[in-house]
């Protein structure tokens, strides 16, 4: 049973136990516990950690741990309504409305019920991050010299050394700024080239954590299309001309969602046609650690082929090891390097240094390169399981695409295809799923899905899932042609 399962158990259990104890009595000892429940040590103080924090239980160090004295009597709620005409009241001056619309981030983020299979996950299963590799970096990084003193702003020296390194080209530790993960990055570098109001041009589909940002900022994000090569470059020049947009959005490298890799020969025309219309590329590197064992050799980042200061580059490690090791750098050269600085530094003042060291220590040992060989292999398997499942069980579905990088699979739907009813349908069926709308910034050409294989735990859910979504599709379908 996986550990962070049997913590939920075993609060649940303690919880439906707390009423045989008095307020302030002793519960039994972590050691009884363990012995009863057949766990082990971290489990039971995991357990009573989550108690604690719901105010059910008082640990004390030495003692043990005791049932909370009980709760007084809830105040009354206040009255908010008032915010909704603060929040409201000075929005007309805005050329874009600022409210956050996070439902298409969140919904990557968030945990499904157990029992539901998570195809629409975005980051790795535990099972696949190197959490013995973290922990030991995390260990080995907090007792060297200075490790929890105050940071360099821009990052420490090694660790953007590092990451010019694996960008490449004329890419130097001067020109790299760490950052507490991409999105953070995005949202720095968003702040940074637009002013509010201003359009900026993105791929489509694309990125919903990135249109939440650019509409948050008060950005007007203008969808530029992708076809299976990439970003089509005749149709980035007309958007440029038509905007006046001084910022185009990519991800050139298995893009989200569909996979799609920037062609060669249109490499050189997008930064081309953004320096001819003086503007700015960000470049969203986020899964090139994410590459799949079948892949062959992997295009550079833009940003090595850039001498002229177009790519904003972001990249991060959180992809390949951990949501919580939030860990990227934004690369850049020119005077925009300064204004990006500035903006990081305002808003975060810099990353934790414990936790670039523990990003020092993990890229350096040996375990890093075996554990990207591994996970190369595994997304690969999971990848070939999850479109043969989709072939037999769901022939109805297109699969225009697969990629040999990244960790998800694009999908069409049939026509007249209802992603709300399909998305609700397979809850029921017990498969949590990612309805294509939110990554389209206008209207959407036609029904696709998103399914992710890389948070589920194997092979096997994979199967169960797409068998679960079977189910889901008939009763859609159902309700359709009623």
């Amino acid at each position: 049973m996986q550990e962070s399962s049997s913590v939920g158990e075993l609060a649940n259990q303690l919880r439906r136990e707390l009423d045989r104890y008095s307020p302030g009595g002793k519960l039994p000892s972590s050691r009884s516990l363990v012995e009863r429940y057949r766990v082990s040590p971290v489990t039971v103080s995991r357990a009573l950690g989550q108690l604690a924090a719901e105010g059910l239980v008082v640990t004390r160090p030495g003692a043990g741990a005791f049932r909370a004295q009980p709760r007084g009597t809830a105040a009354p709620a206040g009255d908010t309504s008032w915010q909704e005409v603060a929040l409201s009241a000075d929005g007309a001056a805005d050329l874009v409305p600022r409210s956050v619309d996070a439902s298409g981030v969140t919904v990557s983020l968030a945990a499904p019920p157990p029992g539901v299979v998570e195809f629409n996950g975005g980051y790795l299963h535990p099972s696949l991050q190197p959490e013995r590799a973290m922990a030991a970096a995390l260990s080995r990084a907090g007792r060297r010299p200075g490790a929890w003193g105050r940071p360099p702003m821009e990052g420490l020296p090694e660790l953007r050394e590092w990451f010019a390194r694996s960008i490449g080209g004329g890419v130097t530790a001067a020109g790299v700024l760490i950052a507490a993960g991409g999105q953070s990055a995005l949202t720095t570098a968003l702040r940074a080239l637009a002013p509010p109001g201003a359009p900026v041009l993105v791929e489509s589909p694309t990125y919903p954590g990135m249109l939440a940002i650019a509409r948050a900022a008060g950005l007007r994000p203008v969808p530029v299309p992708v076809d299976a090569d990439g970003v089509r470059p005749a149709l980035l020049a007309d958007a440029f001309r038509a905007t006046g947009a001084r910022v185009f959005v990519c991800q050139p490298l298995f893009q989200n969602p569909t996979g799609a890799v920037l062609a060669p020969d249109r490499r050189g025309e997008v930064l081309r046609i953004a320096r001819e219309a003086g503007a700015f590329v960000i470049e969203d590197d986020f899964v090139r650690r994410l590459v799949h064992e079948d892949a062959g050799p992997l295009p550079s980042p833009l940003a090595a082929d850039d001498p002229d200061g177009v790519v904003v580059h972001v990249c991060s490690l959180t992809k390949a090891t951990s949501p919580s090791f939030r860990v990227s750098a934004l690369a850049a050269h020119g005077p925009v390097l300064q204004r990006l600085r500035a903006i990081q530094i305002v808003d975060t003042f810099f990353v934790p240094r414990p936790l670039q060291e523990a990003a020092l220590e993990l890229v350096g040992s040996p375990a890093w390169p075996r554990h990207l060989r591994a996970i190369s292999a595994e997304l690969k398997i999971r990848r070939d399981t999850m479109t043969a499942a989709l072939r037999l069980d769901l022939p109805e579905l297109s699969l225009p695409h697969i990629p040999s990088g990244g960790y998800h699979l694009w999908l069409r739907l049939p026509d007249g295809t209802d992603e709300t009813a399909l998305t609700a349908a397979a809850l029921r069926a017990g498969v949590a799923i990612t309805p294509g709308r939110p990554y389209f910034s206008a209207e959407s050409p036609a029904a696709h899905l998103r399914l992710s294989f890389a948070a589920v735990a194997g092979a096997g859910e994979i199967r169960e899932g797409v068998r679960r979504l079977r189910a889901a599709c008939d009763e859609s379908l159902r309700g359709a042609r009623r």
